[in-house]
Order: C-alpha cells, then sequence, then structure tokens
C-alpha cells in the first residue's frame, strides 16, 4: 500500500486546491499575508502524510502529529479569515467540517501506528 491509498490523505490533498481557489479569490495583500499562511497550513497536511509514509512507525506518527497540527493551523487561520471578511460563513463552515473530520481520521491513524510499531 502507499501513501496515496490513506482516505485521510485523499481527503486532505482534495481540500488543498479548494483552499487554494479561495484564497486567490482575496484582495492581493490578503493573499500574501493570511492567504499565504493558509495555503502553506493546507497544503502541509497532505505533504506530512506523505513525507512521513515510507520511515519508521515513530517517525511515520511523529510526521502525522505535525500534519494534525496544520490541519488546527488551517481551521485558526480560516477563523480569522472569516473573523475578517475574507471568508463567507458557509464557506468557513465547510472548511471547519472538512478540517475537523481530517484531524480525527490522523488522529485515529497515528493512534494505530503507535500500536503497530
Amino acid at each position: 500500500m502507499s501513501f496515496q491509498k490513506l482516505r485521510v490523505y485523499q481527503r486532505a490533498q482534495a481540500m488543498f486546491p479548494e483552499i487554494y481557489r479561495e484564497v486567490r479569490s482575496w484582495p492581493e495583500k490578503d493573499q500574501r499575508e493570511l492567504g499565504s499562511q493558509l495555503i502553506r497550513a493546507a497544503n502541509s497536511v497532505h505533504s506530512n502524510i506523505a513525507e512521513g509514509y515510507g520511515k519508521s512507525w515513530k517517525d511515520f506518527a511523529r510526521y502525522l502529529g505535525q500534519s494534525l497540527t496544520s490541519c488546527d493551523e488551517v481551521k485558526s487561520h480560516s477563523t480569522d479569515a472569516r473573523n475578517v471578511g475574507l471568508l463567507a460563513e458557509e464557506r468557513y463552515q465547510y472548511f471547519l467540517g472538512e478540517y475537523v473530520a481530517i484531524g480525527k481520521q490522523l488522529y485515529r491513524l497515528r493512534e494505530q501506528v503507535r500500536v503497530n510499531r
């Protein structure tokens, strides 16, 4: 099996273009500041899964922890974007719901990896 077959990887990777397109609709200054942080955090969620997959169980669990942290960062930046009027409430709720679900999947996978090592 490869990391591309992990459902959490697929879900996080599918969300990245949505976050990216949303940020690119913002004013240029906001894209560079808050938008850049949001894009990097969203990219980091699935990238850390891919980077850690081929490593030891212990290292993979650490990378999954980093993905989980990035997932929380996406939620925080999304909240900031909503609070300053860059992100509509409907889009905010959608992103928040997806990243809450991704976070739960990451947590469960990390616990499974810890048990298997």
